[in-house]
C-alpha cells in the first residue's frame, strides 16, 4: 500500500476528513503523488490513519469532485494529470518543507480569500446526495425530458414561498424564470427590456454584470455612489431608464440602502417610465439588525425586476438563479420570449425542490449564517489585533466579504503581489470602477465564506507581514 503519513488532530476546528484533503491536494500539487499513483482503498487508509472510512471518504469524494483524482471502476482512485504551470511543483528536501509557511514559493497560495468561496465542509452532502438518487428514480423519469420555460413549477412554487417570507418578495410562481446564473439573467433582461433603452449601473459595481450589459451592446452608464448608494441626483440628470442596484449589499462596498433611498429609487421609476433590477445577490446573509425587506416588497407600480441566486447560499457551480417579472414584462416574455428553452438541469432542479420542501434548505441557511457570523468575527477581531488603525475596514453589515483599505502607501497591485508572495491570495477592487474612474485610497477585497478560521488566523497574520503593518 502507498504509505500516506500525515498527522491530523481532532482537536482542532477543521475536521477531519478536511485536514486529509487539504494534505493530499498538496501533495499532488506539490508533485509527491504524481499523476496516475494509486490511492489506499478507504478501508485501508482508515484502518492506517486510525480514523473512520467515513472520513476518508468524504476527503476522497471532495477530491473526486475537483478533479484532483479519478475513480475508475473495480480499479481504485488514481491522481489525475495536474496543469503544473497553475500549480507549479515543488523538490524540497524535509529541512526546506519546514520552513515552507514562512516562505512559499511565488504563486504558491497557502490562504484565498476569494469572495466567490463557500464554506464547502458546512454542505450536507448525504442529503444532497439522498435527494439527487431519489430525482432519479425510475418514476422520475419524466425529468429526462424537456420542461417548462420558465422551470418547473414545483420549484417555483418554493422559491416564491421562501422569497416572501424571507425578503418580503410578493410574486406568484408563474412570474419567476429561473436560468443558469445572473450574467444569463442579465443578456436575457437586456432582450426583454430592449437594447434601445440606456442602462445604467452603480459605479463601482458589479463588473460580471457590467461586462454582460457591454456585450450585449447597450449604453451604459456609471452612476457614483453616497453613504446610502446609488446618487439619485445623478440619476435623474442621465438618460438612464434602466437602473440595476444591489441594494440589500451593494457590491462591492457594502452599504446597505435605507428606506429613504429606496422610495426615491421608486420613486424616479415611476415618474420616468423605468424599470429597477434589483440584484439581491447575497441578501440572506446579514448580521446586523433585521434583515432589510426587498425593494420589490415595496414596488406597488410593477416597477422593479427582482434578480436572486443560490450560488452563495448553497453552491456556486449549482448555477441556478432566477427572476421575478412584474406583471407588464411578463406579458411580454410570454409573447415574444417563450421560445427560449430552460437553461438549467431539471434534476437539479427537482433536487432543489425536494431539499426546499422537506425543510432542509431553511436549516442550511440557518447554519450558514451563524457560520458567517463567526468567520466575520474572527476577521474582524484579528484585522483590529494585527493591524489597528493602520486600515479601515469597509462593508461589515452583510455579505460574505469586505474591503480593506490599507494605509501603508502602497498601491492596489503592489498590496495584492506583496500578499502572494508570502502565500496570500486577496483581490483588487478597481476592476468594480468604471474606465478611469478608480481614484480612492488602495483597497483589496478579502472574502471569508470559503476559508476556515485557522486559515483566516494565518491569512492575516501573513498579510502584516507582507505589508510590514507591524
Amino acid at each position: 500500500m502507498l504509505e500516506i503519513t500525515v498527522t491530523l488532530d481532532s482537536h482542532l476546528e477543521e475536521p477531519l476528513y478536511l485536514q486529509l484533503y487539504s494534505f493530499l491536494k498538496k501533495e499532488m500539487v506539490e508533485g509527491r503523488l504524481t499523476p496516475d499513483t494509486k490511492l489506499p482503498s478507504k478501508r485501508k487508509l482508515s484502518t492506517h490513519l486510525g480514523i473512520s472510512q467515513t472520513t476518508v471518504e468524504t476527503a476522497y469524494q471532495q477530491l473526486i469532485a475537483e478533479g484532483y483524482v479519478k475513480s475508475e471502476p473495480r480499479k481504485g482512485l488514481f491522481v489525475n494529470k495536474l496543469e503544473m504551470d497553475i500549480f507549479p511543483i515543488k523538490k524540497e528536501h524535509v529541512a526546506a518543507r519546514d520552513n515552507f509557511q514562512q516562505s512559499p514559493l511565488p504563486n504558491s497560495i497557502i490562504v484565498d480569500f476569494g469572495h466567490g468561496n463557500i464554506a464547502l465542509n458546512e454542505f450536507p452532502f448525504s442529503i444532497w446526495r439522498k435527494l439527487t438518487i431519489q430525482s432519479l428514480y425510475e418514476e422520475e423519469s419524466h425529468l429526462l425530458l424537456s420542461g417548462h420555460r420558465q422551470g418547473d413549477l414545483p420549484l417555483r412554487v418554493e422559491i416564491a414561498k421562501y422569497l416572501y417570507q424571507s425578503r418580503g418578495v410578493r410574486c406568484e410562481p408563474d412570474q419567476i424564470i429561473i436560468g443558469a446564473g445572473t450574467q444569463y439573467m442579465v443578456t436575457f433582461l437586456t432582450m426583454l427590456l430592449g437594447r434601445e433603452r440606456v442602462y445604467a449601473m452603480e459605479n463601482p459595481g458589479f463588473h460580471r454584470s457590467r461586462e454582460a450589459f457591454r456585450d450585449q451592446g447597450v449604453k451604459l452608464l456609471g452612476i457614483s455612489l453616497d453613504q446610502d448608494g446609488i446618487k439619485m441626483e445623478d440619476l435623474r440628470e442621465s438618460e438612464a431608464t434602466v437602473a440595476y442596484v444591489t441594494p440589500s449589499h451593494q457590491f462591492p462596498l457594502g452599504m446597505v440602502m435605507p428606506i429613504s433611498r429606496r422610495m426615491e429609487l421608486l420613486k424616479w421609476a415611476n415618474e420616468t417610465d423605468s424599470f429597477i433590477i434589483e440584484d439581491d445577490y447575497d441578501g440572506e446573509f446579514r448580521y446586523t439588525g433585521r434583515p432589510i425587506p426587498s425593494l420589490q416588497g415595496l414596488d406597488h407600480q410593477g416597477r422593479v425586476i427582482y434578480l436572486g441566486t443560490f450560488s452563495k447560499s448553497l453552491i456556486p457551480s449549482l448555477r441556478i438563479s432566477f427572476m421575478v417579472l412584474p406583471p407588464p414584462l411578463l406579458s411580454r416574455y410570454q409573447n415574444r420570449f417563450s421560445i427560449y428553452k430552460q437553461t438549467v438541469s431539471r434534476l437539479h432542479q427537482q433536487t432543489l425542490y425536494l431539499f426546499m420542501n422537506e425543510g432542509h434548505w431553511s436549516r442550511h441557511l440557518q447554519k450558514m449564517r451563524t457560520t458567517y457570523r463567526r468567520k466575520q468575527s474572527t476577521l474582524l477581531t484579528l484585522i483590529t489585533e494585527k493591524f489597528g488603525n493602520q486600515v479601515t475596514v469597509i462593508g461589515v453589515d452583510s455579505g460574505l466579504h469586505i474591503l480593506l483599505e490599507v494605509h501603508n502607501s502602497m498601491t492596489e497591485s503592489e498590496l495584492i503581489n506583496h500578499a502572494e508572495k508570502v502565500g496570500v491570495k486577496v483581490y483588487p477592487t478597481s476592476v468594480y470602477y468604471d474606465v478611469n474612474t478608480y481614484s480612492l485610497n488602495p483597497m483589496v477585497l478579502i472574502g471569508y465564506g470559503g476559508v476556515t478560521e485557522s486559515e483566516i488566523h494565518n491569512g492575516i497574520t501573513l498579510l502584516q507581514k507582507a505589508w510590514e503593518l507591524f
